[in-house]
């Protein structure tokens, strides 16, 4: 995880300098975007310290090891559904929520109840046995 490190890494001086310019350069009343990047900043330093330390318990990927053969990054990479309608459902349901909050309540209390069917059975389309839905 090296390369994810430093490119987060980077971007915790790049977003400190823009919030820096940011706030010398705009009204001292717009607190909100200066508040905002220094969000950004943290975040940033969140996640490249996170990626950090998990990157020192764990064994190097195959792209991490600089004597690393192309053959290495054979096998693999995890399971993967071949189909599956959830997303549509829920796509559906999103847009009628959307859709809800625009025209009227009535709306969208008929359609959270979808979008939490949807929500579920994407979340638990694998389990089976004693967990399924």
């Amino acid at each position: 995880m090296r390369a994810e490190v430093k490119v987060f890494g980077l971007l915790v001086p790049f977003f400190a300098l823009a919030t820096a310019l940011y706030a010398y350069f705009t009204d001292p009343r717009e607190w909100v975007g200066i508040v905002g990047l220094m969000l950004t900043t943290l975040f940033s330093a969140f996640i490249s310290f996170y990626l950090w330390v998990t990157g020192r318990k764990t064994d190097l990927r195959p792209e991490d090891d600089l004597e690393g053969e192309i053959g290495d990054l054979s096998g693999d990479y995890g399971h993967f559904a071949p189909y599956s309608w959830w997303p549509l459902w829920l796509g559906m349901s999103i847009a009628v929520v959307a859709l809800g909050l625009a025209v009227g309540w009535w709306l969208l209390i008929c359609a959270v109840p979808f979008l939490l069917i949807s929500i579920l059975g994407w979340t638990f389309e694998f389990f089976r046995g004693e967990k399924a839905i």
